[in-house]
C-alpha cells in the first residue's frame, strides 16, 4: 500500500532554498568586489593611457614658442586638447594639465579623473603602483605641484574630489 504522493516535502524545499540563499550570500560580496576592482582598473588604465598619449603627442608634434604641445590637426598652431589625444573620452570625467618645470627642464603632466567618489582610489593606486615614473596624487592644485604657471589645457576644471596621475618626461 503506497499512500504517499509524488513530489517534494516542505522540509526538502526549505533546505534547497537555504542552500541557494547561502550560495548567493557567499558569491555576492566576491562579485561586488570584482566590480569595484574592474572600475578602478579601468580608471587607472585610462589615466595611464591619456598620460602616455600626451607624452607621445609632445614627441611627435613638438612644442610651440610658448612651450605648449602643438595640436597636429590644426597644423601645430594651437595647443593640444583632450579631443586631440583620444576619442570617446568623456570630458566631464577626465582632464589634464601640463607645464615645463623650469628647475628640472622636464614636462610634468597631470591627468585627472573627476568622479573619484565612484571609484576606490586605493585600488587605483594598487593598479598604478608598478611604474617608477608615475605618482598618484591625493590632491592637486597648480601651486602645490610647482611654482610654474599651470594652464588647464583641456578647458575644464578638476572637481574637488578627483584622482590625479602625474608623469614627467624630457623632450629632446
Amino acid at each position: 500500500m503506497k499512500n504517499r504522493k509524488r513530489g517534494f516535502s516542505l522540509v526538502e524545499l526549505l533546505i534547497v532554498l537555504a542552500v541557494i540563499a547561502a550560495l548567493i550570500a557567499t558569491i555576492t560580496p566576491v562579485a561586488l568586489n570584482a566590480i569595484r576592482k574592474a572600475k578602478a582598473t579601468q580608471v587607472a588604465q585610462n589615466l595611464k593611457t591619456l598620460a602616455s598619449a600626451i607624452e607621445n603627442a609632445a614627441y611627435v608634434n613638438g612644442v610651440n614658442d610658448a612651450l605648449l604641445i602643438k595640436n597636429s590637426a590644426a597644423g601645430g598652431t594651437t595647443k593640444i586638447s583632450l579631443d586631440d589625444i583620444g576619442r570617446d573620452i568623456n570630458e566631464s570625467d577626465y582632464g589634464f594639465t601640463y607645464y615645463l618645470d623650469a628647475d628640472t627642464n622636464k614636462y610634468v603632466v597631470v591627468v585627472y579623473f573627476n568622479k573619484a567618489a565612484s571609484v576606490d582610489d586605493t585600488l587605483v593606486a594598487e593598479v598604478l603602483r608598478g611604474a617608477t615614473t608615475t605618482d598618484l596624487l591625493s590632491s592637486y592644485t597648480p601651486s602645490t605641484i610647482s611654482g610654474a604657471d599651470v594652464e588647464d589645457n583641456d578647458g575644464a576644471a578638476a572637481g574637488s574630489e578627483a584622482i590625479y596621475y602625474r608623469i614627467e618626461f624630457d623632450l629632446y
